[in-house]
C-alpha cells in the first residue's frame, strides 16, 4: 500500500470548508464513492479497479486562523511485487502530488471566497481567575437562557475586530482576546442566514478596561467551572461548555 498525506489551512468556517471541499470534489480521473461522511469534521472517498484501489480521506480542524484540512490518499496499484513499486515512484506518486497540490490551491481560493458570503458570529469567555462572565438573554426565541457574549461579523471585518467590538457593545467593556477556544456549526435562525452554513468561533478573553454592564442582556453573572451546567444555555453555546472547563482549570 502507498500513502500521501497533504495539509491545507483554509481562511473559512467549518462548514465552508466541508462543503465547498465536497462541491470540488477530488482531482482523479475516476469517480470515487463516499464511504463516510460527517459533517463538517471528516469524510472518507473510495475506489477500486481490479486489485487495485484508492481511498481519499478528510479531516477538518477549527483553528484561530480558520479550518485546517488534512488529507491522507492511499492506494495500491494492483500490479505484482517490486515492479508496482517502480510503477509507483516513477509515475504515479508524482502525478498524485501534483493533481493534489493543483486541487488544494483551486479549493483554498474557493473556499475563502465563499466564506465573505457566509454569516459569521463570534463569542468571548471573558475569564476572570477561575470564573467565566455568562450573559442572559433578553427576548426573542432563546429569551432568558445564556450564552457567552459575541454578536455577528459584519462584512469586511477581521473576527478579532468584531470580537472586540460586540463586548464594548454588549458590556461596554475593552477586551484582550487570548486564545482560540472553539467553533460549533449554527442554524439559521441563530446566525440571520442559510441554515447550516454558518459557524460561531469562540475565543477566551480577559477585560483590558471597563467594568461589565448588560447594555442588551437581561442579567450578567461570574460563574465557575462546576456552575455551568446548571444554567440553562442557547444551543449553540452548551457544545462549548467542556473547552470553557478545561480552561478554567488550567488557569
Amino acid at each position: 500500500m502507498f500513502q500521501l498525506r497533504f495539509t491545507t489551512m483554509v481562511e473559512a468556517p467549518l462548514t465552508v470548508a466541508f462543503d465547498v471541499a465536497r462541491a470540488l470534489g477530488r482531482p482523479w480521473p475516476v469517480p470515487l464513492e463516499e464511504v463516510v461522511s460527517v459533517r463538517p469534521e471528516r469524510d472518507v472517498y473510495a475506489v477500486a479497479r481490479g486489485r487495485g484501489w484508492v481511498t481519499h480521506s478528510r479531516r477538518f480542524s477549527a483553528t484561530g486562523a480558520g479550518t485546517l484540512v488534512d488529507e491522507q490518499v492511499d492506494w495500491e496499484t494492483g500490479l505484482p511485487g517490486a515492479f508496482g513499486g517502480v510503477v509507483d515512484q516513477m509515475v504515479l506518486r508524482g502525478r498524485i502530488v501534483r493533481a493534489m497540490r493543483s486541487h488544494l490551491d483551486a479549493y483554498a481560493a474557493a473556499a475563502a471566497l465563499r466564506a465573505h458570503e457566509v454569516v459569521q458570529v463570534v463569542g468571548a469567555a471573558l475569564v476572570d481567575g477561575d470564573r467565566v462572565l455568562v450573559a442572559q438573554r433578553s427576548g426573542g426565541r432563546f429569551d432568558g437562557c445564556w450564552e457567552f457574549p459575541g454578536g455577528k461579523v459584519e462584512p469586511g471585518e477581521p473576527e478579532l475586530a468584531a470580537l472586540v467590538r460586540e463586548c464594548a457593545e454588549e458590556l461596554g467593556v475593552v477586551v484582550a482576546p487570548q486564545a482560540f477556544l472553539g467553533e460549533v456549526p449554527l442554524d439559521g435562525v441563530v446566525a440571520g442566514g442559510a441554515p447550516g452554513a454558518s459557524t460561531m468561533r469562540v475565543w477566551w478573553a480577559r477585560i483590558a478596561s471597563g467594568r461589565p454592564v448588560a447594555h442588551e442582556h437581561a442579567d450578567l453573572r461570574w460563574v465557575g467551572a462546576g456552575e455551568l451546567e446548571s444554567l440553562d444555555w442557547i444551543p449553540a453555546d452548551r457544545p462549548l461548555l467542556p473547552a470553557v472547563r478545561a480552561l478554567l482549570a488550567r488557569l
